[in-house]
């Protein structure tokens, strides 16, 4: 893992790219940077526009920006194809516009042969997928190589996914990616939950909520409030 000298701040590149966009990070966004570089698992709790998808990459972005490579870093799971590639869509701005060393894929059930077979001969940095899209990559003779290098899962809208068969299949690929890749940190990406400690344990390898740290953040985005008026 990625170990700075300063945990949870931002390397000047990401601080000048929040400041050209007129941003600030956010507290649960540093504290997400943090817990990655400590090498541990976490989940945020975050409302509609609190910023938790960039809280959820940020750690790999910082780490495959100050040490590029090749193979999969990141994996990504969604429980719909749309979001899958609505996320990628989002992580190209900062890539491109910092100009990072990382490259991207979704493989869903949408995505053309081709694609799948380029992805498997040579594997994105971040790879975005579904549950069912991943079984199928588990399944493969080259899974072992395609997935030792992994560092972090992300599961986004891990409470929609938790205690259902799709979460069931995403929790027998999860023990897979454990034997493939072990020591990766798990990151969940969830809405407000009233119970969070029993997300955290269904995040966890081992089924214990102190093995995943919870990060929450306050607030969201201000909604947007516009009349329009008949014309005429």
């Amino acid at each position: 893992p990625y170990t700075g000298s300063d945990m949870g701040t931002l390397p000047e590149q990401f601080e000048r790219w929040f400041a050209g966009r007129g941003w600030a990070p956010r507290p649960h966004q540093l504290d997400m940077l943090a817990e990655a570089q400590a090498g541990r698992s976490a989940l945020v709790i975050a409302p509609t526009g609190g910023g938790k998808t960039l809280a959820g990459f940020l750690p790999s972005l910082v780490e495959l920006a100050a040490r590029p490579r090749q193979g999969i870093h990141t994996l990504y799971i969604s429980p719909l194809k749309a979001l899958a590639v609505d996320i990628a869509r989002n992580l190209e701005a900062p890539v491109a516009e910092m100009a990072l060393p990382v490259t991207l894929a979704t493989r869903t059930g949408d995505t053309p042969q081709n694609r799948r077979a380029r992805i498997r001969e040579t594997p994105p940095n971040i790879l975005l997928t579904t549950p069912e899209s991943l079984t199928l990559l588990l399944a493969h003779e080259d899974a072992r190589e395609m997935f030792c290098g992994l560092q972090a899962v992300v599961v986004d809208e891990a409470h929609a996914l938790a205690g259902t068969k799709r979460g069931d299949q995403r929790a027998l690929g999860m023990a897979r990616l454990s034997v493939l890749a072990p020591g990766h940190r798990r990151v969940g990406l969830s809405a407000t939950v009233p119970h969070p400690a029993e997300l955290r344990a269904w995040l966890s390898p081992t089924a214990s909520p102190g093995d995943v740290t919870l990060v929450r953040a306050e607030g969201g985005a201000a909604p947007a409030l516009d009349l329009q008026l008949p014309a005429g």
